[in-house]
C-alpha cells in the first residue's frame, strides 16, 4: 500500500543532515519510505494533508518510562524525607513484597505505552522503578510488555531489568547497597530466556537488549557475564551508571574502582553500551572539576551516552555539558527518565539549560538535540534506517500541529515548537507505515478509562512507600502538599 503524508514543514534528511523542507510530502510503501519532497505526482492508495504541521521522523526514546509516575512524589524533599523513599534495611532482610499483582503490572505497562504513543514516540527502550517489587523483572511480565507493544504498534527495544543489590537506608541511616547475589543470576539468565523468546518471535518491532539496573546494584562478575552475553548475541546493553556521588562512594569502598573503570575492566565498555545520564564524569564540578580523560574513553570506546534533560533538572542535575559530550565524539541519544514521556519538553529544557551553563544564549544546540533525538538514537541502536525520513528508511515518522493560536507565530517550526509548545501537540504517529495514533486518538484504547486506572494504581503505589520506610511514616508525611489541605 502507498500512502502520501504532506505537511507545511517536513524534516528531510540528505544523506548527511537533517534538513527542513516547506510543502513538502513523505510516501512510504507499506513499511518503507520511497519518497521526500516535492513534486510527486504518482498514483497512491492513501493520502493525507496535515496542514500546518510538523512532520518529521519519530522520535526515539532510549530511557522511556514504562511505570506510573513516581518523579511527581520525590522529586521535592530534602535528605529527611527522600530517606523514606529506598528500602529499609529490615525491609530488605525480612519483608519483600510486590505492591501489585502480575496483572496490574501489565495494565501499568500498557498504560505507559500508551502515553508512549500520544508523546510521539516510535522507538523505546523501557524504564521501570523496581522499588514497587520483591526484587527486579520477570520474564513474564516483558512477555506481556512485548504483547501489549506489538498490539499498539510501538517499535521496542525489551528485556527484564535484573541487578544483585538493592539501595537501601540501614538502621543506622545511611546509605548503602545490600546484596542478594543469587537473584542476580536468576535476572541474567531470565533475560537471556528473553533474548531467545524475542528472536523466536520474528517481530521486527520487538528487538531483544540487555538492560541491568544501576551500576553499583551489580556485582562485577554479573557485569562481566553481561558482557560476554552482549558480545556473543550482538545485542545492546544498557546501564545507569555515571549518575549520583553515592554511586561513586559504593563502588570505591566495594572495588576500589571509578563507575568508568568498572565498566573497563569487566568488558562492558563498548559500542554496544548505552549509558543514561553520565552527568558524573570527571569533569562536573562535584568530581574534579576538570576533562581528566573520561569523555575520551568514553568515545573511543563507541559507547553511547543517553541524555535525559528534563528528568535531570528536576533532580537538580545538569550534563556539563551537552556540547562538551559532541565535541569528544561522544554519540549521544536522548530519553524521557519520568513523566511525561516528553522529548519536546526535554529538548527545550536542555537548551536552555545549556544557555544558563555557558551564560550565552548561542550555546543552546536546537539541532544537536533534534538529532540526538532521532539520529542519536538510531545510531545508539545500529539502526540506520531509524531517525530520518529518507527513501530506504523505516516509515517511522511524527507530526505535531502547529496550527494553534496558542503556537505564536512561525519563523523556524523546530524553535516554535520547542519554545511553545510540547509533545502534546502530536497529531500523528506512523511506526513502520501503520498509524498509530491520528488526532490523539489510539485505535481500540479507552483513554479515560485508562485515567481512572492510572489514577487508582498510583494511589496505591504512593500508600506502598510507607511500608518499605525506615520510619513506616504514613504517605502525607513522606510527600507533603504544596500547601497545607483543609479537611472537608
Amino acid at each position: 500500500m502507498r500512502t502520501k503524508i504532506s505537511a507545511s514543514y517536513v524534516l528531510g534528511f540528505n544523506g548527511e543532515s537533517h534538513v527542513l523542507l516547506e510543502n513538502a510530502v513523505v510516501v512510504y510503501e507499506d513499511d518503507t519510505i520511497v519518497f521526500v519532497g516535492s513534486g510527486f505526482d504518482w498514483p497512491v492508495d492513501h493520502q493525507e494533508d496535515l496542514g500546518q504541521a510538523l512532520l518529521m521522523p519519530g522520535l526515539i526514546d532510549l530511557d522511556a518510562l514504562t511505570d506510573i509516575d513516581h518523579l511527581i512524589l520525590d522529586s521535592w524533599s530534602g535528605p529527611e524525607l527522600s530517606s523514606g523513599y529506598q528500602w529499609s534495611e529490615d525491609y530488605f532482610r525480612n519483608r519483600r513484597g510486590n505492591v501489585f499483582t502480575p496483572e496490574e503490572r501489565q495494565q501499568i505497562r500498557e498504560y505507559a505505552l500508551i502515553q508512549l504513543i500520544l508523546h510521539g514516540v516510535t522507538t523505546y527502550m523501557p524504564i521501570a522503578s523496581e522499588v514497587h517489587s520483591d526484587w527486579a523483572e520477570p520474564f513474564d511480565e516483558l512477555v506481556g510488555m512485548a504483547e501489549s507493544s506489538r498490539s499498539l504498534g510501538l517499535r521496542a527495544y525489551l528485556g527484564p531489568a535484573y541487578r544483585s543489590g538493592v539501595n537501601v537506608v540501614l538502621e543506622d541511616g545511611r546509605r548503602s547497597v545490600l546484596f542478594d547475589e543469587e537473584r542476580g543470576r536468576e535476572g541474567l539468565a531470565d533475560a537471556v530466556r528473553f533474548l531467545d523468546y524475542a528472536e523466536e518471535l520474528g517481530d521486527p518491532l520487538i528487538n531483544g537488549a540487555l538492560l541491568p539496573c544501576r551500576i553499583e546494584t551489580l556485582e562485577p562478575a554479573l557485569m562481566e557475564e553481561t558482557a560476554v552475553v552482549s558480545a556473543q548475541r550482538n545485542v545492546p546493553v544498557r546501564l545507569h551508571s555515571l549518575q549520583g556521588l553515592l554511586e561513586r562512594e559504593v563502588l570505591m569502598d566495594r572495588h576500589g574502582t571509578t563507575p568508568l573503570e568498572l565498566m573497563e575492566k569487566t568488558g562492558l565498555l563498548n559500542d554496544r553500551l548505552l549509558i543514561p545520564h553520565a552527568v558524573y564524569t570527571d569533569r562536573n564540578p562535584a568530581i574534579h572539576g576538570e576533562d581528566r580523560g573520561e569523555l575520551e574513553r568514553i568515545a573511543q570506546a563507541g559507547a553511547s551516552v543517553i541524555h535525559c534533560p528534563l528528568t535531570s533538572m528536576r533532580y537538580g542535575g545538569i550534563l556539563d555539558s551537552f556540547a562538551s559530550y559532541r565535541e569528544a565524539g561522544i554519540n549521544i541519544a536522548l530519553g524521557t527518565d519520568s513523566f511525561p514521556p516528553d522529548l519536546i519538553r526535554g529538548i527545550d529544557a536542555g537548551v536552555q539549560l545549556a544557555k544558563v551553563l555557558f551564560g550565552c544564549p548561542g550555546a543552546g544546540d536546537v539541532a544537536g538535540y533534534f538529532d540526538a533525538a532521532t539520529l542519536g538514537g538510531a545510531a545508539a541502536l545500529k539502526r540506520g534506517d531509524l531517525g530520518r525520513l529518507q527513501p530506504g528508511a523505516q516509515a517511522d515518522m511524527v507530526a505535531f500541529s502547529l496550527g494553534d493560536i496558542r503556537d505564536g507565530v512561525h519563523d523556524d517550526p523546530l524553535r516554535t515548537l520547542i519554545l511553545n509548545g510540547t509533545a502534546r501537540q502530536a497529531v500523528m504517529s506512523v511506526v513502520a507505515g501503520r498509524t498509530v495514533m491520528r488526532d490523539g486518538f489510539i485505535a481500540g484504547v479507552d483513554l479515560d478509562a485508562w485515567r481512572q486506572t492510572a489514577q487508582e494504581l498510583f494511589d496505591r503505589m504512593r500508600a506502598g512507600y510507607s511500608v518499605r520506610d525506615t520510619e513506616r511514616r504514613a504517605p502525607d508525611e513522606l510527600f507533603p502538599p504544596v500547601y497545607a489541605r483543609l479537611e472537608r
